[in-house]
């Protein structure tokens, strides 16, 4: 049975997500300033660039004053791989974590103790915002290792009090028997290996609804609405977003709360601006833009005005839930994942919306992009088809690929080819799912 839409009762550990507006402006401010100074003294490429455009740390005296530094980007660290960008020096590291490289140099981040303590914090906090206390059993299928996710999660379930199982991604049927025999209360993994565990249940005869599991967390890659109706109706089980990326932390940067409304960003650690992707000029709250973080609190490795590239929009509204630290909305793109077809820009996530609004589609499916003969983008969509949503004839097959087709063009604004194949044929993903195969320039 899903956990019910409840305020959690009060914890401690949650207590900076209700400062008064003053105080927490306070908070940052002063975190600001010190964080600016160590950057400054301690990280050529800040100096520099500060120097550069004529800024000192005596120029920053509140958080207001956030704008006048320059921005952070990923190339910047890879551009000083692998220990550029800390702030400590090596003997004060207790912790290496780095991006898989796939597209290059890997990206290197580091922690202090401290930094480690901040981030159980961080993510004990997001625990709290959704119910979960220390009587839950975690089953944590997140990927241990280089990845932050594994043991960002591990370390603040484990300084919740939780009991935690470290079971990390992969051998799904393992995953479903340990959720049944150690009544397992909450799983945390990324949404698409989630979606493959209730499917691998279903193959085994397994409805996940008979399972003591009440609470998902979620995160890694962007997901919809959609995914997330799913997950909740098949699983019974109120599925929740967890935001973080590598580059400022882990998971943990912000997380939503009961409500399941957007994202609260932990501010007096994160400070969260908007900004227009193609200017760069700071947007007020309440508009769409690129996300920039800055960190207030890593000694390690500072950032400051770190470039996201996702794209959201900060919440001019307090939460139901009384915190006051604000929201952004959920990540669904990111100004990286898009795809500019024939001009229009396409994002993968809205063709997910697309597909998971006709009634019995599948959530697994993959974009192919093509060039066609006369040298135009070609869209197809493969979906994988589902017994409760075609029978064995061709005309029920062709309804349900048109309804789809109708589904997505409506959408995206363009047309698109709809295949659906054989159940279980796409390549399922233990951690983050790649949807797209571009062709075009082959």
């Amino acid at each position: 049975m899903a956990a019910p839409k409840t305020i959690p009762p009060f914890h401690p550990i949650s207590a900076p997500d209700y400062l008064p507006h003053d105080q927490l402006r306070e908070l940052q401010s002063r975190r600001l300033i010190h964080m600016v100074k160590r950057a400054y003294e301690k990280v050529e490429l800040y100096r520099n660039r500060m120097n550069k455009m004529g800024v000192t740390p005596d120029d920053i005296q509140s958080i207001d004053d956030i704008v006048k530094l320059p921005f952070t980007m990923k190339v910047d660290l890879r551009d000083t791989y692998p220990y550029g960008m800390f702030a400590s020096p090596l003997k004060d590291i207790v912790r290496l974590h780095a991006s898989s490289g796939t597209t290059g140099k890997p990206i290197v981040v580091a922690y202090t103790k401290e930094d480690l303590e901040v981030w159980d914090e961080v993510v004990a906090r997001s625990l709290v915002g959704y119910g979960v206390t220390s009587q839950d059993i975690v089953q944590n299928a997140y990927g241990y290792g280089l990845f932050t996710g594994g043991l960002g999660l591990h370390g603040g379930a484990s300084a919740l009090g939780c009991t935690v199982v470290p079971i990390s991604g992969g051998n799904t049927e393992r995953q479903i028997m340990i959720m049944r025999d150690f009544n397992v209360t909450c799983c945390s993994a990324t949404p698409s290996y989630f979606v493959h565990i209730i499917d691998k249940a279903h193959r085994m005869g397994i409805n996940m609804r008979d399972l003591p599991i009440k609470f998902g967390v979620f995160g890694a890659e962007p997901w919809s609405e959609e995914v997330r109706h799913y997950i909740e109706e098949e699983a019974g089980i109120r599925a929740f977003n967890i935001y973080g990326l590598s580059e400022i932390l882990g998971p943990g940067v912000g997380a939503e709360c009961c409500f399941q409304d957007g994202m609260h960003i932990f501010e007096d650690h994160f400070f969260p601006e908007i900004i227009d992707p193609a200017t760069g000029e700071p947007l007020p709250d309440g508009t769409e833009g690129e996300l920039v973080l800055s960190t207030l609190s890593k000694e390690a490795m500072p950032m400051l005005r770190y470039r996201t590239r996702d794209i959201t929009t900060i919440d001019v509204e307090q939460c139901p839930c009384g915190r006051t630290i604000r929201r952004i909305r959920p990540i669904r793109r990111r100004s990286d994942d898009m795809l500019i077809v024939r001009g229009v820009n396409v994002f993968p996530s809205q063709i997910e919306t697309g597909i998971l609004r006709v009634e019995g589609a599948s959530p697994h499916f993959q974009i192919v992009l093509e060039k066609g003969a006369d040298g135009l983008d070609r869209i197809e969509v493969k979906v994988e088809a589902t017994d409760a949503a075609v029978d064995d004839t061709v005309r029920s097959v062709e309804q349900f690929q048109q309804k789809i087709q109708q589904s997505i063009s409506q959408i995206i604004g363009l047309s698109v080819r709809v295949t659906l194949v054989q159940p279980y044929t796409l390549i399922r993903s233990e951690g983050k799912v790649n949807r797209v195969v571009d062709n075009r320039n082959k």
